[in-house]
């Protein structure tokens, strides 16, 4: 059983275009303990804001999204997503059926949504399925019209495609409705989703021993770009430095984290220091206040610091 990758998803952005897709994925057959056999997730602008399973309903995933759930419409946005999980347990048993599969563990995904430009206000719909690994039928917004690249597909995009109805109720939600859940959403949490006032990092070296490289780690910093590098002698190194991705927090702002891979006793022959430099600020760390299990209650606080962000 292979998971199906859809390349819609995009990093946590601030331009005028924001995304908004959820991912259903539902197994048939013998799934592993704990792993619900029906699951969803939904992100905007590339931040998860909710879970879904057949085990524990919806989950707000972020504070904003906490408060929408005491709000009247939270019943009307899970009552979409049941509605979907009905539809969703149809399709794989009869998936099943065409492909003549009696047995076995089948995986079912469905991913749609739309994304919206608030500059220009053209807003795109998607709507694609999948079946064990492989592409199974996508809906043509120019068309408005299912199309499947697979045999097994025909007959079900034949059904589709003459309930009409069906097809208009999901032109209003692609071209208005979903429009209108990311206006509703990019409001209630315009602090973490909407460009905000500039954050400067905090900044630590971290070391698990004497032996062990160092890290330069850069956290709680908004906008997102970043310089992070390391001095030797004064000089830029670029040598035994391992380059980190530049990562989201929950709460909107980012973590970055470049490593220095040397022996001990180039700390002792050499000066280095970690530059960190954002929005014209500079930060300079030095082998002085290295974190390391040496001091292992500073340690702890920092990395609880990090667990509460």
């Amino acid at each position: 059983m292979k998971l199906i990758i859809f390349f819609i998803c995009e990093p946590f952005v601030y331009s005028e275009r924001h995304i908004f897709p959820t991912l259903y994925t539902e197994i048939n057959g013998q799934t592993a303990a704990g792993f619900p056999d029906i699951s969803a997730v939904t992100t905007l602008d590339g931040q998860q804001i909710d879970y879904y399973d057949s085990e524990m309903k919806l989950i707000p995933k972020q504070d904003w999204m906490k408060e929408f759930a005491s709000e009247d419409r939270f019943k009307e946005y899970t009552e979409f997503r049941e509605r979907v999980q009905q539809t969703n347990k149809i399709n794989i048993t009869v998936l099943m059926e065409q492909f003549n599969q009696s047995h076995g563990v089948h995986m079912y995904q469905r991913m749609y949504g739309c994304d919206w430009d608030d500059e220009t206000n053209v807003s795109r719909g998607f709507d694609q399925h999948g079946y064990d690994g492989q592409n199974f039928i996508f809906l043509d917004l120019k068309e408005f019209r299912y199309v499947t690249p697979v045999l097994q597909g025909i007959i079900t995009v034949q059904k589709w495609n003459k309930d009409r109805e069906q097809l208009e109720l999901l032109k209003q939600y692609y071209e208005q409705d979903c429009v209108d859940w990311i206006k509703y959403f990019l409001m209630l949490g315009k602090a973490a989703l909407v460009k905000r006032e500039e954050v400067s990092p905090l900044v630590s070296l971290l070391q698990k021993d004497s032996s062990s490289p160092v890290s330069c780690h850069a956290t709680g910093f908004y906008p997102s770009a970043v310089t992070i590098t390391w001095l030797k002698n004064g000089q830029q190194h670029d040598e035994d430095v391992d380059l980190g991705e530049t990562l989201i927090n929950e709460d909107g702002t980012f973590q970055k984290t470049v490593t220095l891979n040397i022996y001990l006793d180039d700390w002792k022959k050499h000066q280095y220091v970690c530059v960190v430099e954002h929005e014209g600020k500079t930060i300079q760390k030095t082998e002085e206040e290295i974190i390391s299990n040496k001091n292992n209650w500073k340690m702890n606080q920092y990395f609880l610091w990090r667990s509460t962000r």
